[in-house]
């Protein structure tokens, strides 16, 4: 039976207990908050050790059990800071998420040296040792047994791992660990899988093909290190649920927000807003376990020395003061059980303007929300019957919709959404009509690569798309044909629709501007009757 997370629960959050810390909301709802650890101040910093001991609920090594610190030389096993972090968990009630056994960084030259049979036996006996060590403290409940195996295209990573053991590797792993303790939950852990892209779809892939093999994977990590510049991933919620439908339990592993310095208000409400998504996200989802913010200090964070000129990805400042981030994911937690229930108020009638074939920009009257968990953004929807599509999100009160069809009448609606997922009214409509051109599509091509297949579906990526124009385009439309019985069930860095056989692909915000010559592409998932081998056909452009 697998390790489970064993806190008090109760149905709501009592007045007494509102400004009580993160660990006793995520309890009331039956999750985990976690943080990464590091030793040196966990040694030797009162502050760092309390808010430490009395915020989080479960705790992770962050560096104290990758493999350079438990076995830098061969079979020479030191686990001094690993045990220290156990033991602080044991000291204050909290449990433990190890991390990591089998990574392409952070392991000795002496593992990627090794012919495939000596790697393969150095690996297995790591994970005895490792794992083996723990097995039989209860505070030590799972385990990222395999991190970081896929390029950002979606590809194997060509790590010394699979470079010298084939993809082979990750099931000995699992089975390694599953020998070494019968009850931990063993986990798959990777980044920028936080949405539906080609990333998290191969990911998707190999962890339903492993339990098909019956490997043991038993919880799957979206790590989550994002960054205010470059947008949130509003599918997030749906990528844990598509994962947790494969009877795997999900979590948020690594999360952290960083910004280009220096913080500003503005920056610190952009940042709240996403950690508050991020909650929001995982408790929609029953089997997302909780979330781990990689450190809760900006004074102890990896971010500045990765990403220069950028940081203050965490919670608390460098002098241990709460941000507003911290009460994002304070309320994100409380809120809920016996919070939130209050709409924001109907935003005001959008007006459009800068309407060109594929784009339009619309501003409308923000709303106010008082229900205590804060206005988060705005959806911006399609009045198209009885199913109304979602053109795009902001946090602010304008957008810029791309994407769209030329000499095509829109009609549009906002409605605004709180830190808690209330949704207001809809707002009154506006219509507009895009042009025919200048500046909307032009001549291009599409061609679709069958990326991976399986017995009942496959991915198409890439579907590459050329300008074969003379000058630039500043949107395009795909159009293909799904063979009978096939079903969209995911699809990035485009916006599918489907009608009948026939599906329509438009650009997103970030890919729709070619200029003659260049190219970009898309990808997309489909499931299939089991047995049938035909793929999508017809591939135009415009």
């Amino acid at each position: 039976m697998l390790a489970t997370f064993l806190l008090p629960t109760s149905p709501f959050v009592s007045a007494a207990e509102a400004s009580a810390p993160l660990r006793t909301h995520a309890a009331a709802r039956g999750k985990f908050i976690g943080t990464a650890l590091a030793t040196g101040p966990l040694s030797n910093e009162t502050s760092y050790r309390d808010l430490a001991a009395t915020e989080f609920s479960q705790v992770t090594a962050e560096n104290a059990m990758k493999w350079e610190s438990t076995e830098p030389s061969q079979g020479q096993f030191t686990f001094s800071g690993a045990d220290a972090v156990v033991n602080f968990a044991t000291q204050n009630n909290q449990q433990v998420h190890g991390h990591t056994l089998v990574w392409h960084s952070q392991t000795p030259g002496w593992v990627q040296g090794l012919g495939a049979t000596a790697m393969r036996a150095a690996m297995q006996n790591h994970i005895s040792q490792v794992v083996g060590r723990y097995a039989n403290n209860p505070a030590v409940v799972s385990w990222d047994v395999v991190n970081e195996v896929f390029d950002d295209n979606g590809g194997m990573r060509t790590s010394f791992w699979y470079n010298t053991l084939g993809q082979s590797y990750i099931a000995d792993a699992f089975r390694a660990a599953r020998a070494a303790d019968p009850n931990a939950r063993l986990c798959i852990n990777d980044y920028n899988v936080e949405g539906v892209n080609a990333k998290s779809t191969a990911m998707y892939n190999l962890v339903s093909s492993l339990r098909q093999q019956g490997v043991p994977v038993d919880c799957v990590g979206l790590q989550g290190h994002l960054a205010i510049q470059y947008g949130f991933p509003g599918d997030l919620q749906q990528n844990l649920q598509r994962f947790a439908d494969l009877g795997v339990q999900v979590r948020i592993t690594e999360l952290d927000v960083r910004m280009q310095t220096p913080r500003d208000a503005t920056k610190d409400a952009t940042q709240a807003t996403y950690y508050r998504n991020v909650v929001n996200a995982c408790n929609a989802v029953t089997a997302c376990a909780g979330v781990t913010i990689w450190g809760f200090t900006d004074k102890y964070s990896w971010v500045p020395d990765t990403f220069p000129g950028q940081g203050a990805a965490l919670i608390y400042n460098e002098s241990y003061q709460q941000k507003p981030s911290y009460t994002a994911v304070h309320d994100a937690l409380a809120g809920g059980t016996g919070g939130d229930t209050t709409p924001p108020t109907t935003p005001g009638t959008p007006s459009s303007g800068s309407v060109t074939a594929n784009s339009a920009a619309l501003t409308w009257t923000a709303s106010t929300d008082s229900g205590g968990s804060g206005l988060a953004g705005y959806n911006v929807y399609r009045e198209q019957g009885a199913t109304d599509p979602l053109l795009g999100q902001s946090t602010t009160n304008s957008i810029n919709l791309t994407g769209l069809s030329p000499a095509t009448q829109y009609q549009v609606y906002v409605r605004a959404r709180d830190g808690a997922g209330n949704l207001s009214g809809n707002s009154p409509a506006v219509t507009f009509t895009t042009t025919s051109g200048p500046g909307g599509g032009g001549p291009c091509t599409a061609a679709g690569t069958v990326q991976t297949q399986w017995n009942n579906g496959y991915v198409i990526q890439p579907v590459t798309v050329t300008n074969t124009g003379a000058s630039a385009i500043t949107g395009w439309t795909v159009t293909f044909t799904l063979p009978a019985g096939h079903t969209l069930t995911g699809s990035w860095n485009a916006t599918l629709t489907v009608s009948g056989q026939t599906v329509t692909a438009r650009n997103a915000n970030h890919n729709g501007t070619l200029a003659p010559n260049a190219a970009t592409s898309f990808g997309f998932q489909v499931s299939r009757p089991n047995g049938n081998t035909q793929t999508p056909s017809g591939y135009t452009c415009a």
